[in-house]
């Protein structure tokens, strides 16, 4: 029975957090604290994992995102996303922040992964060790480069604009998708940060990128499917391709296509969700596919027509990004 909620949309995606951990130590999360870890004993086992995927594949989901944390820390993943290909998972893909990519591209590849996400929030060297508390830049860039070298290609390179932090990169990240012909994204800053210092004014918003880069090389719009979360556009004049995603200046709700599996085992309809759904209790407390079948219709049932970040008394979600996953 495919997943359909009390809007008609129908849920096509799923993001799945693999892990809350991580090898950075980025200024706004605390995934790197183990005092914010989630006990290990509640994390799902890759089977566990498996048995969800599986459903849901029969339910209707086409696309599988994995996620973390940084999902390249757990031990396993890459037999893990050849374990989701065989399950018949169309489109797979990964979000990393690269570090690690250089070592693991082949095994990945290997594996069946169809796309690769790369977040990089800046390409100044001490902007990035100040962001990231790493010394890793160049690792880094040489996951992007191995990356954009294998059949992953183009590679997405993620960059969240925060105002005073790292807007004055615009230019120099459409540069970099234009000299390695690969799709910079750049994501509207969103109420999920750990410090809990998320503030309209700190957004740079979709329509100011556009502005900014389309003032140096013309942008032509690239036809995507209605669910999807960017708007892209090629370069006139050249190689390379950027996305905007807007969810605070341009919510694309009303065509939401995804719902959100948390590393301890949570289903959650919208990342801004009040609530989250525990089906770590039911795989462990005997139920049968049916009845997970069953409860997971019923939740995407009742997901939420929007997230509400413009609307008066909007609260962010008890979660933060890091343990919903990214």
């Amino acid at each position: 029975m495919p997943l359909i909620d009390k809007f008609g949309r129908q849920i096509t995606d799923l993001r799945v957090s693999v892990t809350d951990r991580c090898n950075f130590r980025c200024v706004y999360c605390r995934s790197a604290n183990p005092e914010t870890h989630m006990p290990s004993g509640d994390l799902l086992a890759w089977e566990e994992y498996e048995r969800l995927v599986r459903i849901l594949v029969a339910m209707g989901i086409r696309k599988v995102r994995v996620t973390g944390g940084e999902p390249m820390v757990r031990p396993g993943v890459e037999d893990f996303i050849s374990r989701l290909k065989a399950l018949g998972v169309q489109d797979l893909s990964m979000t990393t922040n690269g570090q690690m990519l250089a070592e693991h591209c082949d095994r990945l590849v290997a594996a069946g992964m169809d796309r690769i996400n790369i977040s990089l929030d800046s390409l100044d060297r001490e902007r990035f060790e100040r962001i990231t508390r790493t010394k890793m830049f160049d690792q880094v860039i040489a996951g992007i480069d191995a990356a954009q070298a294998s059949r992953l290609r183009p590679v997405k390179v993620n960059a969240v604009l925060v105002r005073g932090i790292n807007d004055d990169e615009v230019e120099a990240f459409a540069a970099f998708a234009r000299d390695r012909n690969l799709i910079m994204r750049f994501i509207e800053f969103m109420p999920l940060d750990a410090d809990r210092s998320w503030t309209r004014d700190m957004v740079v918003t979709g329509a100011e990128v556009h502005a900014r880069i389309s003032a140096h090389w013309p942008l032509v719009p690239v036809v995507h499917e209605r669910s999807e979360t960017a708007r892209k556009f090629r370069f006139a004049d050249g190689r390379g391709e950027i996305g905007l995603i807007s969810p605070v200046s341009q919510p694309f709700c009303g065509h939401c296509s995804r719902i959100r599996l948390t590393a301890d085992g949570k289903l959650r309809t919208c990342l801004f969700s009040k609530e989250d759904h525990n089906l770590r209790f039911l795989l462990r407390g005997g139920a049968s596919d049916r009845e997970i079948g069953d409860e997971i219709l019923a939740i995407v049932a009742q997901k939420e027509k929007g997230h509400r970040i413009n609307e008066p008394g909007f609260a962010p979600p008890s979660r933060t990004m890091v343990s919903i996953g990214g």
